[in-house]
């Protein structure tokens, strides 16, 4: 049962906070008891899971006739990760900090994405993963258009068109794997799978992993992301680029190192290169604009595509960097937009040709921005560096120099982006000379950003219990079947 407390906390709370519409203050005691009490099951849930994993069916079904539900240490740590992040954006929501409209839709929408989140992250069942995915995409939806100006629905259609033909392409993909192997249960497909020819599996898997890529915003089908994510409150913004293309990247993660497993060489080869150009499209699209909006949107991009090389590496290695670099992009990703949004509200503008002069009227948030952007960068000794520093060493222990090569030089034009954000916001002068920084609450949202850059932090001077926890966990990715 402890496998399901998540998700029904989550869908619990959800529910909760649309019958206490109307009441804000009872919606918003309802909100932090449910997440309050949806981290207490997320962190019971990863201390349960240390050296096995648990399991429940659904309606008194045997496996794998029955959807069952599973939580292993990838599973349970996604789940933990991603609270955290639901967390930190009401947490920031609290400050004046480009803050979420606070209409009554807003927290049983939140409760909701971190519900689909938690099903996606803990479902053992190809059918269902379709079906969470789908629960997510709806509030993401919802959350988008709630301000209905003209430029938030414009984003939305941008968000949903690209989505949905990624949802048709993975209720296909559901349909011809199930015609395939007769099971949606992820061991039973493994199995059946293990006894199908690769070039027979091959076209099943390709189009599975094509629609999770659109989910996961991977090259060439992100442009729905930067094309969307910049009309985001902050908080909002920090929600989604900790939790939805995660999402896509751990379910490819889960397809192809754990459920098929035994692909075709050549699909695993064919994602490396797209990784190589997600990396590389990603930074160049940050390198070119000057919204840090928009510089963080392409951001996420790029940070997808070292994920998807640690997938494509196929080995124990390479997912356990796929996974400390999903669990540190996840965290700092969301901090840097945070910092982000307290920059406009301080400096008025999210252009960073119209604003300046932080350095000395703000030294602490110059002191979070670098320690978070150096994280992103890979600097040691922040959590950055060691996620880059498996993957680029499990790509040349294989042979993949270009790989590797690659990884290494997004990682410098990645610092280029970075500096530009530091030498325009903190250290120019404000182009009115005149300026003064506006006056805000922004207690919460320091003391969220301050959070997260000492877990950044934190990792990164001891990565050993993180880096065994993810070596664990990827060694036993596939070790039922």
């Amino acid at each position: 049962m402890l496998v399901l407390l998540p998700l029904l906390t989550a869908l619990a709370t959800s529910v909760a906070c649309v019958l206490a519409a109307g009441r804000p203050r009872l919606q918003c005691f309802v909100s932090w008891a449910g997440l309050s009490a949806l981290l207490a099951c997320a962190v019971a849930l990863l201390f349960a899971v240390d050296d096995s994993t648990l399991r429940v069916a659904l309606g008194n079904w045997p496996p794998p006739f029955g959807i069952e539900f599973a939580a292993d240490r990838l599973s349970a740590s996604m789940v933990l990760v991603a609270v955290l992040m639901g967390a930190a954006a009401l947490g920031f929501q609290m400050s004046d900090a480009d803050p979420a409209s606070p209409d009554e839709s807003l927290l049983p929408l939140v409760h909701g994405m971190l519900a689909g989140a938690c099903g996606a992250f803990l479902t053992a069942d190809l059918f269902n993963l379709y079906v969470w995915f789908e629960l997510t995409l709806i509030c993401a939806l919802g959350l988008m258009v709630r301000r209905a100006t003209v430029r938030d629905l414009e984003a939305t259609l941008k968000y949903f068109a690209l989505n949905v033909v990624g949802t048709l392409l993975l209720l296909a993909a559901v349909a011809l794997i199930y015609a395939l192997t007769g099971h949606l249960n992820f061991i039973a497909i493994g199995q059946a799978a293990d006894k199908v020819a690769p070039e027979i599996l091959l076209p099943f898997s390709s189009l599975l992993v094509v629609a999770l890529l659109i989910k996961a915003a991977a090259f060439p089908f992100y442009a729905w992301l930067p094309a969307s994510y910049h009309v985001l409150p902050a908080p909002l913004l920090a929600l989604f680029a900790a939790l939805l293309t995660k999402v896509g990247a751990y379910a490819l993660l889960r397809v192809l190192g754990d459920v098929l497993s035994g692909s075709s060489e050549v699909l695993y080869q064919a994602l490396g290169w797209l990784a190589v150009l997600t990396m590389v499209s990603g930074v160049l699209g940050a390198a070119y604009h000057w919204d840090m909006r928009r510089i963080l949107a392409f951001h996420i991009v790029s940070q997808i595509g070292y994920m998807l090389l640690g997938i494509a590496l196929a080995t124990p290695e390479g997912s356990a960097g796929a996974m400390f670099y999903m669990w540190h992009n996840m965290v700092v990703k969301g901090g840097l937009i945070l910092i982000a949004a307290i920059i406009f509200r301080l400096a008025g503008h999210y252009d960073l040709r119209r604003i300046g002069g932080l350095y000395s009227a703000r030294p602490w948030l110059s002191v979070l921005f670098l320690v978070t952007a150096l994280a992103q960068v890979g600097i040691p000794p922040l959590s950055g560096f060691w996620g880059k520093l498996l993957l680029v060493r499990e790509s040349f222990a294989q042979g993949q120099a270009v790989w590797g090569a690659v990884a290494l030089g997004v990682g410098v034009l990645t610092l280029y982006s970075m500096a530009k954000i530091w030498m325009e916001a903190f250290w120019k002068p404000h182009p009115d000379p005149d300026w003064q920084p506006a006056r805000a609450r922004l207690a919460p949202a320091y003391a969220v950003t301050t959070m997260l850059a000492l877990l950044a932090l934190g990792v990164g001077v001891y990565p050993e219990p993180f880096i065994a926890f993810a070596g664990d966990a990827a060694r036993s990715l596939g070790g039922d079947r």
